[in-house]
């Protein structure tokens, strides 16, 4: 653990990014982050008109840009995420959040099975036309 100055790590301020550090960290837009704080989903320090992000802001957009890779609405990640907050390892907390994977995971699966399907057509439909243009050439 280093110390400034003589100073001991616990006694140092917390460290903060800017709306600009965090955008460029998560590979998202200004717009993007207001837009999350407009909802609700993030909530910076506002000083003046400037926005400190502290380590929890980023913790919870770090959750929410998951939440959104992973395929789930706002709202559902809204609760997930508000549950950082919560005490952890709640038995109804985790037991939501499980019911809401295994929810997203069977989507995923049936769209998984879908593109298989319309691949598999897909393959058909161009091994047909390559037949087709065989018997073309032939004649």
């Amino acid at each position: 653990m280093s110390t400034r100055s003589g100073s001991s790590a616990a006694t140092a301020p917390a460290r903060t990014w800017s709306i600009a550090e965090v955008a460029e960290e998560f590979g998202i837009t200004h717009r993007t982050i207001r837009y999350y704080e407009d909802v609700g989903l993030v909530s910076p320090e506002r000083r003046g008109t400037v926005r400190v992000f502290h380590p929890r802001d980023r913790i919870r957009l770090q959750l929410v840009l998951r939440g959104k890779r992973l395929g789930f609405p706002l709202e559902e990640i809204r609760t997930i995420v508000d549950m950082y907050d919560q005490q952890p390892g709640e038995a109804g907390q985790l037991r939501y959040l499980l019911g809401q994977i295994g929810d997203r995971r069977a989507e995923l699966e049936e769209r998984r099975r879908d593109v298989e399907s319309a691949l598999a057509e897909l393959a058909d439909l161009e091994r047909r036309c390559e037949d087709d243009l065989r018997v073309l050439r032939t004649d």
